[in-house]
């Protein structure tokens, strides 16, 4: 009985062993006819946002004194801003209100916390849109606030309507890639793979004002010239083709 089992054992051992040898033969090989392969296309288009940000600050010796006279300089700039303001042409925004104290300085020798001499404050206002026309007079219709830099960018539409145009180029590109480098490599023709595509999102262009447009504002209703340039969009196109015999 004993030599029975140990033979049906090894039967089935070898049964086995042998059961798995058409697994190990079928396994699928490595793939070494897939090409990493990236493409990319790019067109330059106007920036059309404008955003111009006025700020002013007031000090005091009384906090309330000076958050007063930051809100009434904030509300004379919206009240002239709110004349022309257009969803999505020239949009409005109240940054940071913000007052903090100012600390003398402790004489040597002495002991104790820095005492509070005053106050200062700050407040800005954020306009911005595409209508840079008006957006640009309205620099020389605010008083209360001087402003602090200016901005251009590209708005959304403007972005997409950019990438739908340079995408298909960006694609064809790949595609001709493709061809060449698989012709290159002695193979008839490829497959397209895992493909990915995206678009950078252009950044915007900020700068300061120069002191003369702060003057302009400040001196009479001047309009603030107006140099947007223009933005580059550039669609990626990326991943694998399997070559072809």
């Amino acid at each position: 009985m004993i030599r029975t089992s140990k033979t049906l054992t090894s039967a089935l051992i070898a049964a086995g062993a042998i059961a798995l040898v058409p697994a190990v033969s079928n396994a699928e090989p490595a793939k070494t006819d897939v090409l990493a392969l990236s493409a990319s296309a790019t067109t330059e288009v106007a920036r059309d946002l404008l955003q111009l940000r006025f700020s002013t600050t007031r000090e005091g010796k009384e906090a309330a004194a000076v958050q007063n006279e930051l809100k009434q300089a904030l509300d004379a700039a919206l009240a002239e801003a709110r004349k022309i303001a257009k969803p999505g042409q020239v949009d409005l925004q109240a940054g940071n209100l913000s007052v903090y104290p100012r600390y003398g300085q402790v004489k040597p020798g002495t002991s104790g916390s820095p005492q509070i001499t005053g106050w200062q404050g700050s407040v800005e206002l954020l306009v911005q849109g595409r209508d840079m026309e008006a957006i640009s007079k309205l620099s020389g219709r605010i008083q209360s606030l001087a402003i602090a830099n200016v901005s251009y960018g590209l708005s959304r539409e403007a972005r997409e309507k950019a990438e739908n145009e340079v995408v298909s180029q960006a694609i064809a590109s790949y595609k001709a890639k493709a061809t060449v480098y698989a012709q290159q490599f002695g193979y008839a023709g490829y497959r397209i793979g895992e493909v990915s595509v995206n678009a950078d999102q252009p950044m915007p262009v900020m700068m300061a004002a120069a002191p003369r447009f702060k003057a302009m504002a400040a001196a009479a209703d001047e309009a603030l010239p107006v140099e947007s340039g223009k933005a580059t969009v550039t669609v990626n196109v990326s991943g694998n083709v399997v070559m072809t015999r």
